[in-house]
């Protein structure tokens, strides 16, 4: 006789749709990669981490390997901190919670501060990964958008004023991607940042400021972080992802002592990996990571600049896109109505892949014309390849939409 099983209830706070991985692989093997936003593999300091990973188990293995670790995550922590003062971040090892990967950080910052039913304001469009953990924390969303300049802080404070004139809830924590914007490119400019700080203290909100882009900056400019206007209301997330190597999950939060004690808690006594940060430890000491940012910064800014290119050259005035001036993406918009998340399955069969805008709004009625792509994965040949393959894709598309046989 079969044994029927009753469906089971999950939570709610489990996401409807499956996350997006590796940000859309596409299954032909010459395909490019438009969007994969990851660092490019062959900038990993492969021969430096090799020594400080043999270092870690030959030389310290007997504490590197236990649950406690060696000296690895007091070295990574004070580089953290002494660091972050480029951002103006006056900060301590003690303030500073290392994590698997930032990612990690949303979500602790997210079971630290919310309940379900509290208020979450983002900006839009915004990372996709984090909208996930929002949803997952059963959080009330808003979004708000941004401009050349970033968030649009003006609407935030209208809305801060509206609420509290009509009893409407305040939020709790407002995410913000202050540095080269994923997906939108742009910058908050410093007088924004300075009055979002100030709304954060005025109306008693958290930023979560995840600045994993920052170090990656083609400018001479660094601008202040959030945090170092609102110290008691900003948590601030950073990333080794971007500047070693994205799989060892090594992120980190940096925030008042009694928050950094609140997302702490999480880890319920043991911390993330003592034995990579032994690694990352290892390599601080003995590797200029200084002069290899300043590799990856000169060699981004070339990807950067074979893509607009392309760009130019293959979608010329069809298309309006940011130009940044850091991080990993350009924010793309085409002129003519289409819908990206049409056009992103011509593109994929003709061997380019990019994240249709839609992924990075609240609502599904927006993003239908906009498309994040990177130009941190591929080399600048694949690049113009890429862009190349994507302006076929498109002309296909408009003439199939329109009936007409394409040229």
């Amino acid at each position: 006789m079969e044994n029927k099983l009753t469906p089971f209830v999950f939570a709610n706070r489990v996401p409807q749709a499956a996350p997006m991985g590796a940000a859309q692989a596409v299954n032909r093997t010459d395909s490019i990669p438009l969007s994969y936003g990851s660092p490019i593999s062959d900038s990993f300091p492969y021969e430096e981490l090799q020594l400080a990973a043999s270092e870690a188990i030959v030389t310290q293995g007997h504490a590197s390997l236990q649950y406690a670790g060696a000296d690895g995550p007091a070295v990574v922590r004070k580089w953290i901190a002494e660091r972050s003062a480029l951002r103006g971040i006056v900060t301590t090892p003690e303030a500073v919670l290392v994590t698997y990967g930032s990612g990690q950080a949303i979500d602790f910052a997210c079971r630290a501060i919310l309940e379900p039913g509290d208020s979450v304001w983002v900006e839009s469009p915004t990372f996709f990964g984090a909208l996930n953990t929002f949803r997952s924390s059963e959080a009330v969303l808003s979004a708000f958008p941004i401009d050349a300049e970033g968030l649009r802080v003006d609407l935030v404070e209208e809305a801060l004023e509206a609420a509290v004139r009509t009893g409407k809830p305040l939020p709790k924590l407002l995410y913000c991607i202050p540095n080269y914007h994923n997906p939108g490119g742009v910058s908050l400019s410093a007088a924004r940042r300075k009055r979002l700080a100030e709304l954060a203290q005025s109306y008693n909100f958290f930023i979560l400021e995840d600045d994993a882009y920052s170090e990656l900056n083609f400018g001479d400019e660094y601008l202040p972080a959030i945090y170092a206007y609102a110290p008691q209301r900003t948590i601030y997330l950073g990333t080794f992802s971007k500047t070693i190597a994205p799989g060892l999950r090594v992120g980190w939060a940096i925030a008042s002592p009694e928050t950094i004690g609140k997302l702490g808690s999480f880890f319920h006594g043991s911390r993330a990996s003592v034995f990579t940060q032994q690694i990352i430890g290892n390599l601080l000491r003995n590797f200029s990571l200084e002069a290899h940012i300043e590799q990856l910064i000169n060699r981004y800014r070339q990807q950067r600049d074979s893509l607009l290119a392309a760009l130019e050259k293959h979608l010329g005035a069809l298309v309006d896109y940011t130009v940044p001036e850091g991080g990993f993406f350009v924010w793309l918009r085409f002129r003519e109505e289409v819908d990206t998340g049409v056009l992103v399955r011509y593109a994929a069969e003709r061997g380019v892949s990019f994240i249709d805008g839609r992924q990075f709004y609240l609502s599904p009625d927006e993003g239908a014309r906009e498309a994040r792509l990177s130009f941190s994965y591929c080399e600048e040949d694949a690049l113009e390849i890429g862009v190349a393959r994507l302006a076929e894709a498109y002309r296909i598309y408009l003439a199939e939409r329109s009936g007409v046989s394409p040229a």
